[in-house]
């Protein structure tokens, strides 16, 4: 089972993470989105297609744009569409 905790707080836990590049990517239905907020920043992969970010809150502890995900991945990352990973700001454990 791997976790994502920001400010001691769980915010995702799944058994089905996907890791690429040494990024565990959360399913999207095992993040808790009431701890994420939209944002309209966006990062280019060569080979990922054009990630979407989210800052982080939890309990007055904000981290800018620390998760993103692919809602449109290019076809070799078609097995992370919407899951959901996390800059180091996130404690994720496996």
């Amino acid at each position: 089972m791997a976790t994502a905790t920001f400010n001691g707080t769980v915010i995702a836990e799944s058994d089905e993470t996907v890791v690429v590049e040494g990024n565990h990517y959360f399913p999207a239905d095992s993040v808790k989105t009431e701890f994420l907020s939209g944002t309209d920043h966006n990062t280019r992969c060569g080979w990922k297609g054009t990630a979407n970010y989210y800052s982080i809150e939890v309990d007055g502890q904000r981290a800018e744009n620390a998760a993103w995900y692919y809602p449109e991945p290019l076809e070799k990352a078609e097995n992370i569409k919407n899951y959901v990973a996390f800059y180091n700001v996130v404690d994720v454990q496996a």
